[in-house]
């Protein structure tokens, strides 16, 4: 998968911390910013929220690569200060995902991995930045389970917010604090609200990858609802370039929505999909079998992008049809997470 830098990441090396870099996000930024010239302190801890040999896979490019350092920590453990001294941005997508596993006693995961590594990072950052007059730059991965369910769509960064899961609730709560930092001490940060990242190195609890899975081995597809919800899908390539912009934002403490641009239902992208699985060769055929939501997701997702295009120069490029035969072609190779 190639990502095009945005002109001002061409003209110079620099260099960059990239948390939470074995994942599908982290990894495929390590990557393409590694193509670019640019030096690499990828931070992950290797949670087995899946499996972390997937994560370890997804690296093995960026470590035969000299401008690319891993550190394998917790960032709850390790001295930030030390780590960021000589960075000039930090693109913080470690996290604990998932909606559906927030619940019960594995909110504290959350909290931690959440909440206190994003505050212990702006710490950080606000100490160095003190200390040396240098300004750092963080461009945190929020999500729109942010917005939870919205009475009118496309929402816009100033609807109302209100998480419907404690995954989005700490989602939310990091934001908030990447906020705080700037207003109170100018800290340079940007927001990113997701819609629904999809592509290759897509992780396997998610909904197109965890599909194609179950093609593969000749399973059925179980939808969790009727299919009716809907949902914008983003490429992950479209994301990327939407982080490499928000790093050189003038505004500090802007939250922006990072969407692809249209509104489908669940059932209409997996048709889509299964066309694609089946014209690759991917599968003969796909049953699909409906059962009852699930606590905590959302019955819509859209976003109005409007803001990202007018002060980030921000517009998703790929259209859903391209991006799912990426990621089925991806898919193809045999080996998920490679």
């Amino acid at each position: 998968m190639t990502v095009e830098l945005p002109s001002a990441w061409r003209s110079s090396p620099r260099r960059v911390l990239v948390t939470g870099c074995g994942g599908f996000l982290g990894s495929s930024l390590t990557d393409a910013l590694l193509a670019g010239g640019h030096d690499v302190v990828g931070v992950d801890c290797f949670t087995d929220y899946y499996d972390p040999a997937r994560k370890r896979r997804n690296l093995s490019d960026a470590l035969l690569n000299p401008g690319f350092r891993l550190l394998e920590a917790d960032l709850n453990d390790l001295d930030l200060s030390d780590v960021l001294a000589d960075r000039q941005v930090c693109f913080h997508m470690a996290a604990q995902a998932g909606v559906r596993a927030s619940w019960g006693r594995e909110f504290d995961i959350y909290l931690a991995y959440n909440i206190r590594a994003t505050q212990n990072l702006l710490e950080a950052m606000l100490q160095l930045d003190r200390a040396d007059g240098e300004s750092r730059c963080l461009v945190y991965s929020s999500s729109s389970s942010v917005y939870g369910n919205q009475p009118t769509y496309p929402v816009v960064e100033t609807s109302y917010l209100q998480p419907f899961s404690p995954y989005g609730v700490t989602k939310l709560a990091a934001e908030h604090l990447c906020g705080l930092y700037a207003e109170n001490f100018g800290l340079r940060t940007t927001s990113l609200r997701y819609f629904t990242v999809y592509g290759p190195r897509q992780r396997p609890d998610m909904a197109f990858q965890k599909f194609l899975e179950a093609a593969r081995a000749g399973q059925p597809w179980k939808i969790y609802g009727d299919g009716s919800q809907t949902r914008d899908f983003t490429f992950v390539a479209d994301a990327l370039r939407a982080n490499l912009l928000a790093a050189d934002s003038p505004r500090r403490g802007a939250v922006y929505n990072v969407g692809g641009g249209s509104r489908i239902a669940l059932r209409d992208a997996l048709a889509i999909l299964r066309d694609r699985a089946v014209a690759h060769g991917l599968a003969d055929d796909i049953q699909i079998e409906y059962g009852d939501r699930v606590e905590g997701d959302v019955i819509h997702t859209y976003a109005d992008g409007q803001l990202a295009r007018d002060e980030l120069g921000f517009a998703a490029g790929v259209s859903l049809e391209d991006g799912l035969d990426a990621q089925v072609r991806w898919n193809m190779r045999g080996e998920p997470a490679a």
